[in-house]
């Protein structure tokens, strides 16, 4: 058994996870909870990041304003940048009763102001066609009356929205554990800890590998949503160069441990650990 501990409005809390050597799913062992990126690791994160109050989903107020921010966000865009074009067509969006694709396409080939520096958003001419088309068919998707896979399956069906953007519109929308956002952050993370087999490509598997992460989050007893926006914010801020993304050698699909470095003092810091 290992205890975690950790700090809540000044007073010590605690955590008990399954001994190291115990398998979470079948294969994958959950590791030690000070290990960065073992399953222990992330549930003792997760466990946290709920004490300290959970995540924030939904980057717009309706459904097409959260088309708008995923599809600009999506596959390319660094997240800031997808941020600043979505916030300049938001606020067109809010103040027009139609934005035609030509007045989107003219908002994003204006530089974007990031940080403190003055940029331009890669694909102007194509998200703005995609974003037009699904701005006048959004009404078309009567959402009060679709669970989450279905509203997921219905934005597919929309211009520019694989499954990963269709996924983070419902995430956000509905705080969903039932869909998962595979992006190359989830995917590395999934593949050190064995969860997924070296040449996980959600491209030509998304729905198995979806299903074996929001598995795994069952298994461990964490919630998918908060699980893939925590692996998202962590292995972007600490990147692929870090030691601990070795995968274990010849990991599996199904197995596979991996082998995590001791957690850096920064990711240990943030989550309050004591």
């Amino acid at each position: 058994m290992q205890h975690v501990i950790s700090l809540h409005n000044g007073t010590p809390v605690s955590l008990f996870l399954p001994d190291p050597a115990e398998s979470v799913v079948p294969g994958v062992a959950w590791g030690r909870f000070e290990e960065a990126l073992t399953p222990a690791f992330w549930a003792a994160q997760a466990w946290m990041q709920e004490l300290a109050g959970g995540e924030a989903f939904g980057l717009g107020d309706t459904l097409a304003e959260e088309v708008a921010a995923c599809l600009l966000g999506g596959y390319g865009a660094p997240a800031e940048v997808g941020l600043a074009a979505y916030g300049r067509v938001r606020q067109a969006m809010r103040s027009t009763a139609v934005v035609d694709v030509g007045a989107i396409e003219a908002m994003l080939t204006m530089p974007l102001n990031v940080g403190d520096r003055l940029v331009r958003y890669r694909f102007a001419r194509q998200r703005s066609r995609q974003l037009g088309e699904c701005l006048a068919r959004i009404a078309d998707i009567d959402e009060a009356a679709l669970d989450d896979i279905s509203l997921r399956d219905a934005l597919t069906r929309l211009p520019g929205i694989g499954p990963k953007t269709a996924s983070w519109v419902v995430r956000n929308r509905r705080a969903s554990d039932e869909v998962a956002i595979l992006d190359i952050h989830i995917v590395r993370a999934c593949v050190h800890m064995g969860i997924f087999g070296g040449g996980a490509t959600p491209a030509s598997d998304y729905v198995g590998l979806e299903s074996r992460f929001i598995g795994f989050c069952r298994a461990a007893g964490l919630r998918a949503s908060l699980l893939d926006a925590l692996m998202w914010r962590t292995m972007r801020s600490i990147g692929p160069s870090f030691a601990g993304l070795r995968p274990a050698s010849n990991p599996s699909s199904t197995g596979g441990r991996g082998k995590g470095k001791t957690a850096c003092p920064e990711v240990v810091a943030r989550a309050g650990t004591i």
